[in-house]
């Protein structure tokens, strides 16, 4: 498997794009990790791809995991990265916490969104 930070930074000195595709079970990773993709991402848009909410709020913690732990089986090369769902970062601890539970589950990475109004 590349190293996922490495071959980021490489990429971002290059000024080369990124290619990365979403993927939320096992059958998809396996399929997607021969692409030569840099990372494969699981995305909390599974809340409505997957699990048929109307948004990505109702995605739990839980979800996340679990479907990371599928993705991370299926994908034997490439790099995982795993969205935050909503209210998992509420606070510094909360979202380090979620984020080594995400590691754990077999992400390389973490993406979080969000922010503060200014």
């Amino acid at each position: 498997m590349k190293p996922l930070v490495s071959s980021l930074r490489k990429s971002k000195t290059e000024g080369r794009r990124l290619a990365t595709l979403t993927a939320y079970d096992y059958p998809s990773a396996r399929l997607l990790d021969d692409c030569d993709l840099d990372f494969l991402l699981v995305g909390d848009s599974l809340g409505m791809v997957v699990l048929g909410h109307p948004d990505t709020t109702h995605v739990t913690m839980a979800d996340m995991i679990h479907h990371t732990k599928a993705v991370a089986h299926g994908a034997a090369k490439t790099p995982v990265v795993s969205d935050m769902p909503s209210g998992s970062c509420a606070s510094p601890e909360l979202a380090l916490d979620n984020a080594r539970q995400l590691h754990e589950a077999g992400a390389a990475a973490v993406k979080i969104e969000g922010g503060r109004d200014l």
